[in-house]
């Protein structure tokens, strides 16, 4: 009797630590967006309070595993991607959605401000009905706002190949990586380069007070 009951106290246990397990990934979710440079789509959506993580990579292509030097010369039909985890009882697509487009140029079909070239236009990729949904009225919303044609397409998502680990984090890093301006961190170097391809400055003209993470 003891040896059936401590059985059934164990197995009753481990469901609901199964349970519990699954409650606490429920509430995660992914969306895939592609803003131009990928060091600042998930440098801007790491500070956003819902956001689990953010990982540089690409999207979109015909090559499988690219690397970053073939995505940027062209040829491979990839974006510079953003994959984002979120915490959907924090955060919904339509928020999701709405701080994306403000937080890059949707009218620019040919790249992203300094940067120019297929792979660093802007996309959204879907999978679901409901992404779909809610990103299609996203960029009705913008349109509305700007009073301007908003070129992002929606897409269906493909794989997402993650950039390599010198790509992560890029706006964070304390490693040393040589510039115009000498042996500086990665950290430093980002900030400059920001500045220096007015991303900011261009999102702050378009989106003004609604832009979020331009300073």
């Amino acid at each position: 009797m003891t040896t059936s009951a401590g059985f059934l106290k164990t197995a009753i246990l481990a469901t609901a630590f199964a349970f519990a397990g699954f409650a606490a990934q429920a509430g995660t979710k992914t969306i895939t967006v592609a803003g131009g440079c990928f060091w600042c789509v998930e440098h801007d959506f790491e500070s956003v309070a819902g956001v689990k993580d953010a990982v540089s990579g690409f999207m979109g292509g015909t090559v499988n595993n690219p690397t970053y030097k073939q995505v940027t010369k062209g040829g491979t039909g990839h974006y510079e991607a953003v994959r984002i985890t979120y915490d959907d009882s924090k955060l919904g697509l339509p928020q999701l959605f709405d701080m994306f487009f403000r937080s890059v140029d949707p009218t620019d079909a040919g790249g992203q401000f300094c940067d120019r070239g297929a792979s660093y236009r802007t996309a959204i990729f879907v999978t679901t009905g409901a992404e779909q949904q809610a990103a299609q009225a996203a960029k009705a919303r913008a349109e509305a706002e700007l009073g301007k044609k908003i070129v992002t397409p929606i897409l269906q998502a493909g794989t997402f190949f993650a950039a390599g680990p010198e790509h992560q984090d890029y706006a964070k890093s304390k490693d040393k990586v040589l510039t115009r301006f000498g042996l500086i961190s990665k950290e430093r170097a980002y900030k400059k380069y920001r500045a220096a391809c007015g991303r900011d400055a261009r999102v702050k003209q378009l989106w003004g007070s609604t832009a979020p993470f331009a300073s």
